[in-house]
């Protein structure tokens, strides 16, 4: 009989207690512990089991757990005799910031000292006995949603003492989500604050601890070491792209195989494999989702599980407001294409916006772009990465995102209706509308000429999404004897339909192909008119048509519209066929 599937649980103890489906990642014992490492932050995408695994590692050292290896039983660390007696032996210290999530640095600061408040009270027998004296018993009383800084910094590594003494053996701490105050900082502007109380914490729990054994924390990026972790000379990183514990997070092939066959779904192998795989940690290319797998073991069949539980905001924000290389690069991956780029595993917060390739690395160790490839450039000693959509759920995410940005927008599809049809008049009556609502949206920049710019790629991204089933959009491509702005080019041309062949409907038609120049008007043009008409001319002289013709696409079957702008205010003319 197939075990039962218990949605949610992250607690290692409920899930053995009651028999939940689980697939044995207690390895991850024994290769921690041989490692040797002293302190371990170890990154991975959200929902791949890094809080259950914490859990389990609890469960298995804590002396709060002494005399219960009924836990470990059947499982793979319950076959070592060395294991079975390292169980229950160690004084732990676990705790998590994934709750750590409010808009203002004062809520958050609370918020993580009530979180190590809450660690004290779980040992307030300290407070009885002479192991302590009354300085540090009064340390004890201390510690509460308000304390000081300095003692907040201290009070991780004061516990550490205490707990070693009481029990004659050093502490290990663990730390689950680690990044989590740090990613709410920089999207709700705090960024500053946190990262002065965050490194005052973390250099006394993990630098200058004494007695400390060993320590683990994770999280879904890897913070830069000059923000929270300087001369933390004793860290042992460990990301998407290390070799280390490769199969402990995340399901294999063969592992979510197995477990179709426990649940006779054997027959959605492949549409399995479609949606969830394609998740790759160091030379492992073969990992699943595992929030995804358990929903579809739970519900049988497919959907964007994982897509539909995340925090997102910190990604959208940096995609709809980036720049327009950022908007451009985004276009290639939704069409299938890959990235190649040299990435810096270690997340500048605070540069996300200004620092090269730096969305995309928060975008690789948040689990939405895999490795496709890589490739050492022995020149410079650099390497290079192949990077991609992860899978099919992951593409839908997206897709839906930028969707969701125009949603709102009814002035949008009318828009888009009306550059297929070619009705010039309408499309000016409602781009003027859309721009002077949607322009605060989309751009981030100061400056005035950067707006269109900006705006229109987030823009062309909403129209890519909406026209992807019969148009390949495009932007910034060499055609002809330049770079045009934006081309919407028909998928098959066997689907164009003819000039006059009866009514048109947008939805269920292909048109003609489409060419649009975007132009700021210049202090030397003397009305929009002007600048329209010299981005039309543009695309004649630059040749753009170039490479639609190549495609047998007739000259009368393209569409070439300047788009002229000053301020909010828009212009777009038509060349006359």
């Amino acid at each position: 009989m197939a075990r039962t599937i218990g949605i949610g649980n992250q607690d290692f103890e409920t899930i053995r207690r009651e028999g939940y489906f689980y697939i044995d990642k207690t390895d991850l014992i024994r290769q921690w512990w041989e490692s040797g490492d002293g302190v371990t932050l170890l990154t991975r995408p959200r929902r791949f089991g890094k809080t259950l695994n914490m859990s389990m590692l609890e469960k298995f050292f804590s002396v709060n757990y002494k005399d219960r290896g009924d836990l470990f039983r059947e499982l793979k660390i319950w076959e070592n005799e060395k294991y079975r007696k390292l169980q229950g032996t160690y004084p732990v210290i676990f705790l998590s910031f994934a709750g750590i999530k409010e808009s203002t640095y004062e809520g958050a600061r609370e918020s993580m000292c009530r979180t190590i408040e809450e660690q004290f009270n779980k040992y307030d027998r300290l407070l009885t006995g002479e192991l302590l004296n009354e300085r540090e018993k009064a340390f004890c009383r201390s510690i509460s949603t308000d304390m000081s800084d300095s003692t907040a910094a201290a009070s991780l590594r004061a516990l550490s003492d205490f707990l070693g003494r009481y029990y004659e053996k050093k502490t290990i701490i663990l730390l689950d989500e680690y990044d989590t105050p740090m990613r709410e900082a920089y999207v709700n502007g705090y960024w500053t604050e946190m990262v002065n109380f965050t490194r005052s914490l973390f250099n006394a729990t993990f630098k200058t601890n004494p007695y400390l054994e060993r320590a683990i924390m994770t999280g879904i990026t890897r913070v830069s070491k000059e923000s929270i972790f300087s001369d933390l000379n004793n860290l042992k990183v460990v990301t998407t792209t290390s070799e280390k514990y490769a199969d402990c997070f995340g399901f294999t092939e063969n592992e979510v195989f197995a477990a179709l066959e426990e649940y006779s779904l054997s027959d959605q192998k492949q549409k399995v494999k479609d949606w969830y795989d394609g998740f790759s940690f160091g030379e492992r290319r073969d990992i699943y989702n595992p929030w995804s797998i358990i929903c579809f073991l739970d519900e049988r069949k497919v959907g964007a599980y994982w897509a539909n539980t995340s925090a997102n905001r910190l990604v959208e924000k940096l995609l709809r407001e980036g720049k327009p290389s950022v908007k451009q690069a985004f276009e290639e991956l939704l069409e299938g294409g890959a990235l190649h780029l040299e990435i810096d595993e270690q997340i500048v917060y605070d540069q996300l916006s200004t620092k090269k390739n730096a969305v995309w690395s928060l975008l690789l160790a948040s689990g939405y772009l895999k490795v496709a490839g890589t490739a050492f450039e022995e020149r410079s000693g650099r390497m290079y990465y192949d990077l991609t959509l992860t899978n099919k759920e992951v593409h839908i995410m997206f897709s839906n995102m930028v969707q969701d940005w125009f949603a709102w927008n009814d002035d949008y599809n009318d828009f888009i209706k009306a550059l297929l049809l070619g009705d010039v008049k309408a499309m000016n009556v409602y781009m003027n509308r859309v721009t002077t609502e949607m322009f605060s949206y989309f751009d981030t920049g100061k400056s005035p000429q950067g707006e269109p710019e900006r705006f229109y790629h987030g823009f062309v991204l909403g129209l890519m999404v909406e026209l992807a089933d019969r148009y390949v959009i495009t932007s910034n491509r060499e055609s002809g004897f330049g770079r045009y702005d934006v081309m919407v080019e028909p998928r098959s041309l066997s689907g164009m339909q003819e000039k006059d062949a009866g009514p048109k409907t947008y939805r269920d038609s292909v048109w003609d192909a489409v060419i649009i120049e975007f132009k700021v008007q210049d202090t030397d043009e003397k009305d929009l008119a002007e600048t329209a008409h010299n981005a039309l001319r543009q695309i004649g002289e630059r040749d753009y048509q170039a490479s639609l013709a190549a495609r047998g696409i007739a000259e009368e079957r393209i569409r070439k519209y300047g788009f002229a702008f000053c301020g909010k205010k828009v212009l777009i003319q038509e060349e006359n066929v």
